[in-house]
């Protein structure tokens, strides 16, 4: 019952700010394009924050040598092979 209460009034909320927007000399093309140029910001700030966070990353960790070149743990591959052994 709350849920839905808050439903109506933030669709109200939301009707009320458009009417007040336009009404102060806005209009529905501007605030199409206010909203597309927030989109390609986001995304440029969104890149740039995965960048920044790949090179955060490998100063921590440092380099990470790719699981072929690290030796095989001998205790696992023993454990293998007895499993087969056993079925």
């Amino acid at each position: 019952m709350a849920a839905g209460l808050s439903l109506i009034i933030s669709i109200i909320a939301l009707v009320i700010a458009y009417l007040a927007y336009t009404k102060s000399g806005g209009s529905v093309e501007e605030m199409k394009r206010k909203v597309e140029d927030l989109g390609l910001t986001t995304e440029s700030l969104r890149s740039k924050m995965a960048d920044a966070l790949e090179n955060l990353e490998k100063k921590i960790r440092g380099v990470e040598k790719k699981p072929e070149d690290q030796p095989r743990d001998k205790g696992d591959s023993q454990q293998h092979t007895t499993g087969a052994a056993q079925h």
